[in-house]
């Protein structure tokens, strides 16, 4: 069982902040806040996801799990409970999150199926954050003059989707989700997440007055496309849960051990696991 900490995060999240509030660069601050605006339903849907995945397990395969699944869903919902105020600013900005409305009806109509591939489609996508919250911990410039309380948000969040990589996982295995399932669902979490991040950020892009501009661009190849970039970067990991005997623990997260230990002033321990 993996230990997993519920931390209350010591922030001001009230206080409002610039349209571009990631370093003034256009195209960071539209890309970071599309993720955000798919957190709160995403965050949700996971919470369900690993709920109804532990139930159905028999007490024997349930047990061992419990207590890390409480702390998964204790982390989740403060995740989702401070991207919503955060996303509450960028309403107020004007911006409009359509991929809320996409990814709720996506559920809603998917709602029926076997609860396995909801846990396997929530394990896919611990797979996708956890490969970008240790690139962002690696790659702290891609915050660069943020505001100290912003920087602290993303890397604690960061941190946390990193901590806790191996539960949708492990609660998928215990359910007796199969390697084919696990593999197909990978391929259409990815393309689909890609999607709905990719349509936000366009949005955004447009509602700022930047989406056609040469600086936003080069951002973007900066950030995403460069041979260290946040996809280009990590190709080869994504294609690591393909196989057969891959788990999520086998990939490296001292660094974000690190930073929760070097940030401890930054946020109060709530609840633990163990």
């Amino acid at each position: 069982m993996t230990e997993l900490v519920v931390r209350r995060l010591l922030i001001d999240l009230e206080a409002p902040f610039e349209p571009r509030w990631n370093g003034g660069d256009a195209f960071r601050s539209a890309f970071f806040n599309a993720l955000s605006m798919s957190f709160p339903v995403g965050e949700q849907y996971f919470i369900d996801s690993v709920r109804a995945g532990l139930k159905g397990l028999d007490e024997t395969r349930r047990a061992p799990l419990a207590a890390e699944v409480q702390g998964f869903i204790g982390q989740e919902a403060t995740h989702r409970r401070l991207h919503a105020l955060f996303n509450g600013h960028l309403e107020r900005q004007g911006l409009r999150n359509t991929l809320q409305g996409r990814a709720a009806r996506r559920i809603e109509a998917n709602a029926h199926r076997d609860p396995r591939l909801h846990v396997g489609a929530t394990a896919a996508t611990e797979h996708l954050t956890a490969l970008f919250a240790d690139w962002l911990q690696h790659h702290p410039e891609a915050l660069a003059g943020a505001e100290p309380r912003l920087q602290t948000l993303w890397m604690w969040h960061a941190a946390e989707e990193a901590e806790h990589r191996s539960t949708a996982f492990d609660v998928y295995r215990a359910a007796g989700g199969s390697h084919e399932w696990r593999v197909r669902l990978l391929r259409y979490v990815t393309f689909m997440f890609f999607a709905d991040v990719t349509r936000q950020t366009l949005r955004n892009l447009w509602h700022d007055g930047s989406l056609f501009k040469p600086s936003t661009w080069a951002s973007a190849w900066r950030l995403l496309l460069r041979k260290d970039g946040l996809v280009r970067g990590n190709v080869a990991r994504w294609r690591h849960y393909q196989a057969p005997d891959f788990h999520p623990a086998q990939q490296d997260a001292s660094v974000s051990v690190r930073w929760l230990r070097e940030h401890a002033d930054q946020f109060a321990v709530v609840g633990r696991t163990g």
